[in-house]
């Protein structure tokens, strides 16, 4: 995709005006130069031109709100003084991955008084055995070179930190979800146990009505057992009486 497309995409809608981070990354440039980015911008601090094919940045509009430059990847190897003059507020410039071989190509960059941070990683310049004191000197504005200060500290990442605070509370709120989760876990099994003991007395109720019941069907057994037994009784009288009888004969 062509640059100047990428840009009409990436405004959805949007007027330039109201567009303060602009991400390009990726998009074709026209013969190497920067495409459909002008001064209607005014509001734009963050511009990424990663891996687009440029070997100018003559073209660039003037912005002074932007702070942040992403231009790694490309074919640059000069002209850097267009940036001193349109880009007065910018404080952050990556140019990784560039061709840029000698300090005195850099040299425009001292006219940058906001610039803390610059990044020249896979630049043939960074083999120069005097790289990091050079750029130091010629950029005394510099905090920051290849993500290390003067002192070979690395650079403290402030939006790290806020990720990190983020995180803490996203997991205390985690935690209080779960510990929520487990209380009513436990109250549903309480109830549950209360509905089984509600259903054991129910069928401890039943089970007794079953016992009644058997116990009336044996009662009415032996009744029956002790009703039949005088009749069995008087049976046996009038056999003895029949047989005294014959014998008196």
């Amino acid at each position: 995709m062509d640059m100047k497309k990428r840009v009409s995409l990436e405004l959805r809608h949007r007027s330039p005006a109201e567009v303060q981070e602009l991400v390009l990354d990726n998009c074709r440039s026209s013969e190497g130069k920067i495409e459909g980015i002008t001064e209607e911008f005014s509001n734009l601090e963050l511009l990424s031109l990663i891996n687009v094919g440029l070997t100018s940045v003559a073209d660039i509009p003037k912005l002074d709100k932007l702070k942040k430059l992403e231009l790694s990847d490309n074919r640059i190897s000069g002209g850097l003084e267009v940036l001193a003059e349109r880009l007065v507020n910018l404080t952050h410039l990556n140019l990784s991955g560039n061709k840029f071989k000698d300090i005195s190509t850099l040299e425009p960059l001292k006219k940058l008084p906001q610039l803390k941070s610059l990044d020249l990683f896979n630049c043939e310049v960074t083999n120069l055995g005097d790289y990091r004191d050079s750029i130091f000197s010629l950029l005394p504005q510099l905090t920051y070179l290849d993500g290390y200060d003067a002192d070979d500290c690395e650079a403290s990442d402030s939006d790290g930190e806020a990720d990190a605070v983020d995180d803490e509370g996203e997991s205390e709120e985690f935690w209080e979800e779960e510990e929520d989760d487990e209380e009513d876990v436990v109250a549903k099994e309480d109830d549950d146990d209360s509905g089984d003991d509600e259903e054991g007395g129910v069928n401890g109720e039943v089970d007794s009505e079953e016992d009644d019941e058997d116990d009336d069907e044996e009662d009415d057994e032996e009744d029956e057992d002790e009703d039949s037994s005088p009749v069995k009784g008087q049976k046996r009288k009038r056999d003895q009486e029949d047989e005294e009888g014959e014998d008196d004969e």
